[in-house]
């Protein structure tokens, strides 16, 4: 599944991607910006919500807005996709983990990555179990996301005609 459409600017490119909070330097750095770009970006995307700003005594770090971040995420899932998508999506997920549970004669990822310690695998074996682990990891999350898409699903379709109904009564 795509995850949220990527922004064509590096600095908040970056800023959305990361996973705990970071300096203007840091993140300049990482965008290959000036820093006062940079700054200024990033008060922006405060001022929109699209990022937080946190104050630590004389350093200031930015982080996501994770929960908006999660919403959009779900936006996207329900306008993209059907609710039978939705349905087909998980089934498949869900396939491939039993297939990975039984190939592997494991319940749960991480019971894989401790197979990793084993010193009778090969080289091809052990990159091709961390392969699955990183995908196994990116189903559930993906799993998670269209669990709470098909939630929401019934939510989002009534408010949406009730907004087309009250709009085309106005229109009247």
């Amino acid at each position: 599944m795509d995850r949220i459409d990527e922004c064509p600017r590096p600095h908040r490119a970056v800023a959305e991607s990361l996973r705990e909070p970071e300096s203007v330097n840091w993140i300049s750095e990482q965008a290959d910006a000036a820093w006062g770009t940079t700054n200024e970006e990033l008060q922006a995307l405060v001022e929109q919500g699209q990022l937080r700003r946190l104050e630590a005594g004389k350093s200031t770090r930015y982080q996501p807005d994770y929960t908006r971040l999660l919403f959009e995420e779900i936006r996207t899932l329900i306008e993209g996709n059907t609710r039978e998508e939705l349905r087909s999506e998980l089934a498949a997920i869900t396939e491939e983990i039993e297939a990975w549970q039984a190939t592997y004669d494991v319940e749960i990822w991480e019971d894989l990555e401790q197979s990793l310690a084993d010193g009778s695998l090969s080289s091809d074996e052990l990159h091709e179990r961390r392969d699955v682990i990183t995908r196994w990891e990116e189903n559930l999350e993906d799993r998670r996301l269209i669990k709470h898409g098909l939630a929401l699903y019934s939510d989002v379709e009534a408010d949406r005609e009730q907004r087309i109904s009250v709009a085309d009564r106005v229109r009247s």
